[in-house]
């Protein structure tokens, strides 16, 4: 595990990213009463861990478990659907078909496009899902059952990033990616908003203030969306933790250089967190709003696993990734109440 505190948190250093780039929202009024229209909108469970928090001799760990998110089993189910969700209600009329004849496009490590593939289908659109070498099958298998068409392109998530951008200007798509860059961030802006239910619900069921917050961290948009909701309801007493793989800390390295960078490593086990190239939406929050980033290693993710089986929280090495950090030895006092999600189940 590799600890690192954040030199730009209460500072006023500031990391160099492209002017345009908005701060998270912290909206999560707007996000709730539309995904309530929708019938699968439940809220998902928090979880009184307190096996692991006897074992860690911790005062209290509750971890938000997404496993039944809307019926797609992740977090993601919160943020593209509710874009696509959007431009329906923009639309106006039958809601079922506002959308029809409109494709939408994107690359996934998985869950992103399960969302994207399960809101075009609610709406009336076509989804159209690029998937590197990396992604298992398993998931291009249930984005066809659910009606999306699947491309393979590239050997990582950001070279089937490319060509989901390249489509869609080839066929004048709309592309719905979950990271942002200098040109490309009032879709995944509002994406994150829609992640905003996830903190929102928290708050709600939460008996004490947590002292610290695992988030773990793809391209960062949960960590990002989750910290700046934690910092506008609870202010600074909470210590934010985003824990991202060894093999590919981009949030982190992009805070130790100073600006957006690509990171390097190999394919990691965490598939969903296998990104090499940060969303400047969520560098640009967290930076702000993070108190430490931390990396763990695959074997430190894969440790954690049946101790969290043990206690009715089995998750991938990307579901589990912020609980693993935290199991692997991370310093926490005595009297700490810890927060994590769960992001997804056993993939």
């Amino acid at each position: 595990m590799e600890i690192f505190q954040n030199p730009y948190r209460k500072s006023d250093l500031r990391i160099d990213l492209p002017a345009q780039i908005p701060m998270p929202s912290v909206d999560s009024a707007k996000p709730l009463a539309l995904l309530q229209q929708c019938p699968a909108a439940t809220v998902t469970p928090l979880v009184d861990a307190a096996d692991l928090a006897a074992k860690l001799g911790v005062a209290s760990v509750s971890v938000k478990d997404e496993r039944g998110r809307m019926g797609l089993g992740s977090f993601k189910a919160l943020g593209a659907a509710y874009v696509i969700a959007s431009d329906a209600a923009a639309a106006g009329g039958d809601l079922r078909r506002a959308l029809n004849g409109r494709t939408y496009v994107t690359s996934s490590a998985g869950n992103h496009g399960l969302s994207v593939a399960g809101g075009a289908a609610v709406f009336g659109a076509k989804a159209v899902i690029y998937l590197s070498a990396t992604v298992p099958e398993s998931f291009a298998e249930r984005l066809r059952k659910m009606g999306a068409d699947v491309v393979r392109a590239g050997a990582i998530y950001e070279e089937s990033m490319v060509a989901a951008v390249e489509a869609a200007e080839a066929n004048g798509w709309s592309l719905l990616s979950d990271t942002s860059w200098g040109a490309y961030y009032e879709v995944p802006h509002l994406l994150m908003e829609g992640y905003n239910v996830l903190m929102a619900e928290v708050f709600d069921q939460i008996a004490d203030v947590p002292t610290h917050v695992f988030l773990q961290a793809g391209v960062g948009g949960l960590a990002g969306s989750a910290s700046a909701m934690i910092r506008d309801h609870w202010g600074d007493a909470v210590q934010v933790i985003v824990v991202e793989p060894d093999f590919a800390p981009a949030l982190m390295a992009s805070a130790k250089a100073g600006r957006a960078v690509v990171a390097e490593g190999p394919v990691s086990d965490m598939g969903r967190l296998d990104c090499k190239e940060p969303s400047m939406i969520a560098l640009q929050g967290l930076c702000r709003d993070a108190d430490v980033f931390v990396s763990i290693s695959e074997e430190e993710a894969f440790a954690a696993q049946p101790l969290l089986e043990a206690a009715g929280l089995a998750a991938s090495t990307s579901g589990g990734a912020g609980l693993a950090a935290m199991l692997a030895g991370y310093n926490l006092p005595k009297d700490a109440r810890v927060l994590a999600i769960l992001s997804e189940g056993i993939s």
